[in-house]
């Protein structure tokens, strides 16, 4: 039976080999710290943080995330280890809540590696605090046993870690955060929140069975993953043009099914005004519900392995069952129980895949060119619309599981945060078989697909684009941009153009910021000043910038997004790294993509490493120019 905790309680673990698993409204951070017999930390060698997520006996998560997974192994613990205390704070920046008491009660379960919960403990009571001291594995009298503390800290990771006797403690606290920024900066989006009046309509939706011998559900609930709080409550992500009220449900079009057969994938079969916004929440869902099928079939595999070697040890503990037939037999026997748990998992993972890739063939023709690969038809009969939609398609998200299986990678617009398109070689195996030269080829290539895109989902005359090639060097490459007209001007190339197309938008920047400030409306800003969104190109940063053109930059990437300028860089941050740590908040505040695929990204809801495929333009196809060419009619024929 579960032992539910209050504050100052404490009970004996039954098992050296432990998870502690947290659940929270909001992605918050994770860590842990290893104490001597009087509860110090000795060093920063006994911190498990994102940046230095291992240590012997201990495993914390590499991001801020809703759900997270401890793995404590005590006996494998340094001996002088007397105490392990679980650490959870709240990211800092304004995305999210800066304390506590604007967030859902954090819930802590100790459980075995079967899943089964020796202790839980929800942390009430905090208010200003950004960090607390969750609970405390501790060792008395020879037997260890768990503490539910809630200890929170108003000043944060600093003064918490100064409280355990850290030395460097806020230096640590520093690096801590900037492994967070860091890894926020490699984050999918948790999928929107559902509730009970939007829920999908999807009736044996896959990816929610286990198996038989392992802990079914065992991945984090959706329902947990919730969006960001405010210190003044839930942030509105409701779509500017848009009622807020709960959407009807979607008609019932799909057709009936027998009893136990699963049901017929429909396109659009999620809640929303439109089928613009169902496709949307559909698409999300799937995203979901590969996460979930995913991550059960994982712990289903980590249990079997477990429980196998459990019976091993029990098994061949006594040394003269080692040798000779019977330790053979137990070793087969083991490994026999192993591998039908894993059949049985693998079974309900491969049912669950069938559906979600049943449900991927009738949705992806479905979608409208803002959700649409390249090589879609949909684009054959593209017209410039009159709306800005909900969403864009960035690319394609993957798992190795079922590497065909791709889910679309949707961002919400206007862009919340600039991209960056990595032009090195570092980090991604498909990149370090070519050669340099050809994957920023592809890289450039990338930011003009995705630049694309954008003018073709906007209407006409509400998104610009400006391009910046200091050295010219890829001129190639911008050219389904200039040739089709849709640009305003060439790109800029050397140290003049690249400082008069910034000083252009950085005052773009200031005066749109000022008249937000007076509550001044659009007719109150210079004549002439143009009012669509930007996109800033920027290519081999950082050749042709001095230290100015740097923090105008920064400047943009920083305030930009806000007032409708965004940034798209082409960079390898190998190149800038003369700049040091002045450049680390810029790569920070950028999504980034790579222009070949790579598993780089994370979601901060179950933390999967998906496989992340850029949406370039199939080889030989037309359409791009084709798509170009209508927007820049579009243009010209706008009224000026």
């Amino acid at each position: 039976m579960t032992a539910e905790l209050v504050r100052g309680q404490n009970h004996p673990l039954p098992q050296t080999r432990l998870e502690i698993r947290v659940s929270a409204g909001t992605p918050i951070v994770a860590g842990a710290t290893l104490g001597d017999e009087s509860g110090t930390v000795r060093g920063t060698e006994w911190v498990a943080h994102p940046g230095t997520p291992t240590l012997p006996g201990l495993e914390v998560s590499r991001q801020a995330a809703a759900d997270h997974r401890l793995a404590v192994d005590l006996e494998a613990l340094p001996q002088d280890v007397h105490r392990v205390s679980v650490l959870l704070a709240l990211p800092p920046g304004a995305a999210g809540p800066g304390r506590f008491a604007a967030v859902a009660a954090p819930f802590v379960a100790v459980t075995g590696l079967d899943g089964t919960e020796v202790a839980s403990y929800t942390i009430t009571g905090l208010d200003a605090e950004s960090a607390v001291v969750a609970l405390e594995l501790y060792l008395r009298n020879g037997a260890w046993k768990v503490r539910a503390i809630g200890q929170g800290y108003a000043g944060g990771l600093a003064d918490m870690l100064v409280d355990q006797g850290l030395p460097q403690a806020r230096e640590l606290a520093a690096v801590i955060l900037d492994a967070v920024a860091l890894g926020a900066s490699r984050s999918v989006a948790a999928p929107p929140p559902r509730t009970s009046d939007e829920a999908r309509v999807r009736t044996g939706a896959p990816g929610t069975g286990g198996s038989d011998g392992g802990p079914a559900g065992a991945a984090p609930a959706p329902e947990a993953a919730q969006q960001p709080l405010t210190d003044g409550g839930p942030i509105d992500y409701a779509h500017p043009r848009r009622t807020t009220t709960a959407p009807p449900p979607p008609p019932p079009t799909a057709p009936p099914t027998a009893p136990g057969e699963p049901p017929v994938p429909v396109a659009g079969d999620a809640t929303g005004w439109s089928m613009d916004e169902r496709l949307y929440n559909q698409v999300w869902g799937m995203f979901e519900d590969l996460a979930r099928t995913t991550a059960s079939y994982r712990s289903a595999v980590d249990f079997a392995d477990s429980r196998m070697e459990q019976e091993l040890d029990r098994a061949l503990a006594d040394p003269r069952s080692r040798i000779g037939s019977t330790g053979d037999r137990a070793r087969e026997e083991a490994s026999a129980r192993r591998e039908q748990l894993v059949d049985r998992a693998r079974e309900a993972f491969d049912r669950d895949l069938a559906q979600l890739t049943a449900e991927s063939e009738v949705v992806e023709p479905a979608l409208p060119p803002a959700y649409a690969r390249w090589d879609n038809p949909v684009w054959h009969a593209y017209r410039v619309p009159m709306e800005i939609p909900m969403a864009l398609r960035v690319g394609d998200l993957r798992l190795p599981e079922r590497p065909e299986l791709r889910i679309p990678m949707l961002v919400r617009l206007p862009l919340e945060r600039g991209l960056w398109i990595d032009s090195g070689r570092s980090g991604s195996e498909a990149a370090a078989f070519m050669d340099a030269e050809q994957v920023k080829r592809l890289a450039v290539e990338t930011a003009v697909a995705l630049a694309a895109r954008l003018l073709a989902v906007y209407p006409a005359h509400e998104f610009a684009v400006h391009v910046v090639d200091p050295a010219g060097a890829a001129a190639g490459a911008f050219a389904p941009l200039t040739r089709a007209g849709v640009l305003g001007e060439p790109p800029a190339a050397g140290a003049q153009g690249v400082a008069a197309v910034l000083a252009r938008l950085t005052q773009r920047v200031d005066l749109l910021q000022m008249a937000a400030r007076g509550g001044a409306g659009a007719d109150a800003l210079p004549p002439g000043t143009d009012t669509a969104e930007q996109l800033l190109i920027v290519n081999d940063f950082p050749h042709g910038f001095d230290d100015r053109a740097v923090t105008q930059l920064r400047y943009l990437a920083d305030e930009g997004p806000s007032v409708g300028v965004h940034l798209l860089m082409v960079a390898d941050r190998e190149d800038a790294s003369a700049y040091g740590p002045v450049l680390q908040p810029l790569w920070r505040s950028l999504l980034r993509l790579t222009p070949v695929p790579d598993d780089h990204l994370a979601d901060p809801w179950v933390g999967h490493a998906w496989t992340y495929e850029p949406p370039l333009v199939p080889a030989g196809s037309a359409i791009l120019g084709q798509v170009l060419g209508q927007v820049a009619d579009a243009r010209r024929a706008w009224p000026r």
